[in-house]
């Protein structure tokens, strides 16, 4: 994958930090919620990094399962999992909304699924040895915390503090993120 050498010299820059502390994961049920994706997001390309999304609040898990498994036909009708879970990562790259418009990422589109520069943005991130990336989630009024598995130190796990089952489209409609006009 060729990385934009520019996008490379602004993240390098960037101050890091270490984080240590609670996040939540939303999953379908038998999934262990420290599964890391490999096939693509809004930070990581198909065949990129390997990443785990997660919030920095529960309702920011939710509002993010909720988003995509909304789209699907039928919808999804068995609860999620929603599990709060304690990390560590060493090298963490935190970007507000003003630095990842800089980086090239049109905001006023920021919820949509137009994934490519921020897909770059965390190609890079990864490649120079970030193990996570905070930013901020566009579905609900939060932070999310964006872990490169690969990166983090082999001698880190994950705390499993808890799980609770949702019914997820009794959160939406609560939320405001799912209507039953739209039901199939």
């Amino acid at each position: 994958m060729l990385r934009d050498p520019w996008l490379i010299d602004q993240l390098v820059k960037a101050t890091t930090e270490s984080f240590d502390g609670d996040v939540f994961r939303a999953t379908r049920r038998n999934l262990d919620p420290t599964t890391p994706s490999t096939s693509g997001g809004r930070w990581a390309p198909v065949d990129g990094p390997a990443v785990l999304y997660t919030s920095f609040e529960r309702d920011g898990a939710l509002a993010e399962i909720a988003y995509h498994w909304r789209q699907f036909t039928p919808r999804p009708t068995k609860p999620a999992l929603v599990h709060k879970l304690g990390i560590k990562c060493d090298r963490t790259l935190k970007l507000i909304r003003s630095d990842i418009q800089a980086l090239g990422v049109e905001m006023g589109r920021y919820d949509e699924p137009n994934y490519r520069r921020t897909q770059e943005i965390g190609a890079v991130v990864a490649f120079i040895g970030c193990d996570g990336l905070i930013i901020p989630s566009a579905r609900w009024n939060c932070e999310n915390l964006i872990i490169f598995t690969d990166n983090i130190a082999m001698d880190i796990d994950f705390e499993r503090k808890s799980v609770e089952e949702v019914d997820w489209q009794v959160w939406a409609r609560s939320a405001g993120m799912l209507d039953d006009a739209s039901q199939e």
